[in-house]
């Protein structure tokens, strides 16, 4: 019996699967395989919130396969020793895999394609497996890639893309491979109380649900942060329960504004993502330095602190960011209002914040939290670095009556607008029965530092 091996990474699901398409077309037997990397869990990338989403996402896909009459092996440590080892016990001849566009995941899939041809067997990288368009379908004239948003939607909204490839209904596995058992989400210490459920089945559901009402009235509603009216599928986009392809072929087939503003948003991933795979230091590195100086833990510390725990003294703020501890997820608006609060009116390195980010985001993704953040820090593709939103106008423009404040400030819950937004405005006497914090700064002093310390006064 033939075999090949479909190595899983952040693609977990059946449907629209080009690497098991291409293995159970190449093969008589497929292993379907994830293995827990134990660089990424020393690098601090296994947050709890993503690793009690994994829990769902491979008993779910593990579900799925056996419904085919096949399983999910699971293995953990070195990807290219476990896949090495599993090709040996199995003498498959291939193994199939969707490309990745960060540094560390071209690393591995050259040690991996290395390995495996010191055996005698092949690797097999598979494009769009992740994103809609593979980083390198969209380049400009003499460059790599596209630096400016713009330019490359339209060029990327006129190009073709692949089949949407069924679901498998057969996945035969050989008999007797050995495989951990799949971790529970019960067992991961220190997830957000609201976090949602993962895995390609809820994925799927909430696809179908999006896309039947909610991305009607996209183009108008995405920006309100009380509303909530976004689809909520980064997470499932992030560890590949649902497929990119799919969404947008879907999306257009539903036509209308609000699928137009969507597939928009499906395609400024797939720009972060060639950024990213063009210049792998751009995760840790300026990919446009401004010669910032900026403040860090040693001389910003408690403001930072109050930022991470939403006790800022701005209620939008601190709504967002007691959201983020919440439901391990944010608002889109939410996450531009408090990355340039954190980078622009507190003027503090875009890497504190995009840690933070990581550590509870359920769909913390190197290209795009990074990115976003350089975006918003004036450091990335914004084309307008210095722009600063604002807290109080954004407030009053995307939650106007204090709905979100209200959601996540509980002891803001009995303040009507303005109040709600600016609490501080109250006389002394009935600020006294608020449990809330003064502003940790002034905006025109904030403003005025900002501008300092990027040499444009």
């Amino acid at each position: 019996m033939t075999v090949a091996i479909v190595l899983y990474t952040s693609d977990l699901r059946v449907h629209d699967h080009p690497p098991l398409r291409a293995a159970l077309s190449s093969a008589e037997e497929v292993v379907p395989l994830f293995v827990r990397d134990a660089r990424i869990e020393a690098a601090g990338f296994d947050a709890p919130n993503r690793q009690a989403f994994l829990a769902d996402c491979l008993a779910d896909l593990d579900a799925g396969l056996r419904a085919r009459g096949g399983r999910l092996v699971l293995r953990s440590g070195d990807p290219v020793a476990e896949v090495a080892a599993v090709a040996h016990e199995t003498d498959a001849d291939e193994v199939h895999m969707a490309a990745g566009a960060s540094g560390y995941a071209h690393a591995r899939e050259g040690r991996l394609r290395d390995a495996l041809e010191r055996e005698g067997r092949r690797l097999y990288v598979h494009d769009t497996v992740v994103t809609a368009l593979a980083p390198g379908a969209v380049t400009p004239a003499g460059s790599d890639h596209f630096a400016v948003f713009t330019p490359y939607f339209r060029r990327w909204a006129g190009l073709p893309l692949r089949d949407v490839a069924t679901a498998p209904r057969s996945v035969p596995v050989p008999a007797g491979i050995a495989s951990q058992a799949l971790p529970a989400r019960s067992a991961v210490q220190g997830v957000s109380a609201h976090l949602a459920r993962g895995g390609e089945s809820q994925g799927r559901a909430l696809l179908a649900r999006w896309l039947s009402d909610g991305v009607k009235q996209y183009a108008e509603t995405h920006d309100d942060l009380a509303g909530d009216a976004t689809s909520r599928l980064s997470p499932h986009l992030h560890f590949g329960t649902v497929s990119a392809v799919e969404i947008v072929r879907r999306a257009r087939q539903r036509g209308g504004l609000g699928a137009e503003a969507f597939v928009r948003q499906i395609c400024w991933r797939d720009f972060h993502y060639q950024v990213l795979a063009a210049r792998p230091d751009s995760a840790a590195a300026d990919y446009r330095p401004r010669h910032d100086r900026w403040r860090t833990e040693r001389d910003a510390g408690e403001e930072i602190q109050a930022w991470r725990e939403g006790r800022t003294g701005y209620p939008v703020i601190d709504a967002a960011m007691r959201q983020l501890s919440g439901e391990g997820w944010m608002h889109n608006r939410a996450r531009l209002l408090t990355a340039s609060f954190l980078t622009k009116t507190l003027y503090v390195d875009w890497r504190i914040g995009a840690r933070h980010f990581l550590d509870l985001l359920v769909d913390g993704d190197i290209a795009n939290n990074q990115l976003n953040w350089q975006w918003v820090a004036g450091t990335g593709t914004d084309t307008r670095p210095n722009r600063v939103l604002n807290p109080l106008r954004q407030a009053r423009r995307f939650d106007p009556d204090g709905t979100y404040v209200h959601r996540w400030v509980p002891e803001l819950a009995g303040l009507a607008f303005p109040y709600v937004h600016q609490p501080w405005t109250l006389p002394n006497h009935d600020r006294a029965a608020i449990d809330y914090p003064d502003p940790v700064v002034d905006l025109a002093d904030a403003l005025g530092r900002f501008r300092h310390g990027r040499g444009i006064d």
